[in-house]
């Protein structure tokens, strides 16, 4: 009897706390209510005394189970009405006038954890709380969206490939896109499936797939993302005339490396990667790229407790490393290189400089660099939750990230639409 009497308990739970909030006067709208993860939203609350200070909460729960929050204060104009687009928040996670500070200033329960999602399929729901003098006055939740409707996700698993790949509806063909962000082992899945809601067949590429998983990786192979680009080519939704690639970190210097030895590499981004091969030997046919390596005696200890690397990684230009450096200027690649001044994994900027300075010394000119002060090395899609420190893989401890919150969140929405725009034109 009592298991019957829940669910309707529940529900009147839920009717008691609605009429609660109506009757008070108070409402809090996000608009819209359902949006893209790379969408900005309004969100106001009309209804309160005119000077009233609110606090709005933010919460979610992610894939490992972990929560993130953020709050804001705010204060109510002279009409009783607060509206993040055009108010400054004056205390909490953010301040200034931040339309989306709810949702990159979210910080998790756990420290050192970056917001995971591990299926783009499934809407991230974002709940929003206000509350003034220990009261809660009103609550809303925001669905953002990843995939958009008709666009299929379809793992793949069977042969030496590991990733998933992302159709757009309608018959194409369509520029082919290969993502090599791999995060804590699993192929990221939030810009691939953003970027097929905008036209593109994407494969989220798992980079050490072909690997078996309990051997320790010891050096990577060519032809395993070479069998990524036949495969993609051969997709018959997929155009004929060369694939981009997206990559982060370590795989900056793999994408690097497949625009410079593989054919139908036509447009490659590479985000706060290096212009060398980085820890493990590379291996491509009969061909052999060593590894640059990093000098542990440079890692030092931040007041925090908090390690930082950022000046391990050897100097790829010195006489002893340049066996490591990739041979760019093989490449028939546009290049965009996303890079962070405050980048705490590795000296980025000097790395694409390097980088663009080669091309630039064999007659090359299709390439860009853009540069961000103040960001971290952990550029993700618009909006996400910072992630300014978390266990290394390379490392297995926790080190800094870098980047300040704020600006950061600024570079994140700046180089996502450049992006956009590199792939369009250059695919398209």
């Amino acid at each position: 009897m009592l298991m019957l009497f829940r669910p309707l308990n529940k529900l009147l739970a839920r009717y008691f706390i609605a009429r609660t909030y109506s009757d008070s006067g108070v409402r809090l709208r996000i608009l819209p209510t359902s949006c893209f993860f790379d969408e900005s939203v309004q969100i106001k609350m009309v209804g309160l005394a005119p000077q009233q200070r609110v606090e709005l909460q933010s919460k979610h729960r992610d894939a490992k189970d972990v929560v993130f929050r953020a709050s804001a204060t705010y204060q109510a104009d002279g009409n009783g009405e607060i509206d993040v687009v055009r108010h400054s928040s004056i205390g909490g996670t953010y301040t200034g006038v931040e339309p989306m500070g709810l949702f990159w200033s979210m910080q998790p329960e756990v420290p050192h954890k970056n917001l995971t999602i591990i299926d783009a399929s499934k809407p991230i729901s974002v709940e929003i709380q206000a509350s003034s003098g220990g009261e809660i006055l009103a609550k809303e939740t925001n669905e953002r969206v990843l995939l958009a409707e008709g666009v299929r996700r379809v793992p793949i698993r069977g042969g030496r490939l590991k990733g998933t790949l992302f159709v757009p509806p309608g018959d194409g063909p369509f520029p082919g896109i290969i993502i090599l962000i791999t995060l804590g082992g699993i192929a990221s899945e939030p810009q691939a499936a953003l970027l097929a809601n905008r036209g593109f067949v994407v494969l989220a590429l798992a980079i050490f797939g072909y690997q078996d998983a309990r051997k320790k990786v010891d050096e990577v192979h060519l032809e395993y993302f070479e069998e990524a680009i036949a495969f993609l080519q051969t997709q018959p939704k997929v155009q004929q005339t060369g694939v981009g690639i997206l990559s982060f970190s370590k795989s900056g210097d793999l994408a690097l490396s497949m625009a410079s030895f593989l054919t139908n590499v036509k447009a490659t981004v590479c985000i706060n990667g290096c212009n060398a091969n980085v820890l493990f030997p590379l291996h491509y046919k009969d061909m052999v790229i060593p590894p640059l390596l990093a000098n542990t005696a440079k890692i030092t200890i931040m007041k925090s407790g908090i390690l930082d690397i950022r000046d391990a990684v050897k100097d790829p230009m010195e006489k002893e490393n340049l066996a490591t450096v990739i041979p760019i200027e093989r490449a028939s690649s546009k290049f965009l290189f996303i890079v962070s001044e405050d980048d705490r994994n590795w000296n980025s900027v000097y790395f694409a400089e390097m980088a663009c300075s080669r091309l630039r010394a064999h007659g090359k000119t299709d390439y860009e660099m853009v540069s961000y002060p103040k960001a971290g090395h952990y550029v993700q899609v618009p909006y996400m939750p910072h992630y300014p420190s978390g266990i290394h893989a390379a490392v297995g401890q926790v080190v800094a990230f870098g980047g300040e919150p704020k600006v950061h969140a600024h570079a994140e929405v700046d180089a996502w639409g450049r992006i956009l725009e590199f792939f369009k034109k250059s695919l398209k």
